[in-house]
């Protein structure tokens, strides 16, 4: 997978399908957004880790000074989209001169290095380009099976397996997700995960999904990998759902948060 040249495509498709679409526009997939808040957010978010890579971010203070550097919001179309090519460019740069391995912070706790980055990267690009083009009115165009099934297993893995280390787990259910095309098979646990934020002493309580080593599937989703990506992802895809009702309704949990 040439995931470098996977940024770069699907940020191009992302950015020819904003710059004729209104930029009112609802994204039906974020509905809190416009389709001018979508080109802004992939923007940041490629410059904001081009900046973790360039600058060998490790710490919070590094992290912070790659925060502060962020250019302001531009105020029109024509200079939104000059500075979302920038920031792919100068995203896709890093990862070009970068291998895996080097070490670079994340907000994923388990995996410091440039790799989390660059998967993250691929996903992101690619599910915001099918934001871009629901937001536009059109069908979600066509993704790789390798990349589908990827979005699906970095879902389970980090979207939905990150918890804060003070939180408290509930398991609910066992489930198992099938791509019907592929023959690939997912096995997640499904709970929650709950508590006090120390630093916030807000009050969390949020459904889950994580990788499960072994189980009996209580509820199973199936569909075509490329939908079960889409429907995984809480964007345009569909799945059909077998299992009984408390375990249905934990999946039903986990899907309806959604993944930003």
């Amino acid at each position: 997978m040439d995931r470098e040249a996977i940024i770069e495509t699907e940020s191009e498709r992302f950015a020819e399908v904003l710059a004729d679409a209104p930029s009112d526009a609802r994204v039906p997939s974020c509905p809190d957004w416009t389709a001018g808040d979508l080109l802004w957010h992939l923007t940041e978010v490629q410059l904001f880790w081009a900046g973790i890579l360039g600058r060998d971010a490790r710490t919070e203070a590094d992290v912070e000074a790659v925060e502060n550097s962020k250019p302001e919001r531009p105020t029109g179309l024509a200079a939104s989209l000059a500075l979302r090519r920038q920031a792919t460019e100068s995203l896709v740069a890093e990862l070009r001169r970068l291998d895996d391995s080097e070490p670079r912070w994340s907000w994923f706790d388990p995996d410091q290095t440039v790799g989390f980055t660059r998967r993250m990267q691929t996903y992101e690009a690619t599910m915001h380009r099918v934001d871009a083009e629901l937001a536009a009115g059109l069908a979600a165009g066509p993704i790789a099976p390798d990349v589908a099934a990827g979005a699906i297993g970095h879902g389970i893995e980090v979207m939905w397996g990150w918890m804060a280390d003070w939180a408290t787990y509930e398991p609910k259910a066992i489930g198992e997700f099938v791509a019907t095309d592929t023959d690939q098979r997912w096995l997640v646990e499904l709970g929650r995960w709950f508590g006090t934020g120390p630093e916030s002493g807000n009050q969390f309580d949020e459904p889950r999904a994580v990788p499960a080593i072994s189980g009996t599937p209580t509820v199973t989703a199936r569909a075509p990998v490329v939908d079960l990506a889409l429907w995984a992802w809480g964007r345009a895809g569909s799945a059909e759902i077998s299992g009984d009702p408390d375990s249905r309704r934990a999946l039903d949990a986990v899907i309806s948060q959604g993944m930003p």
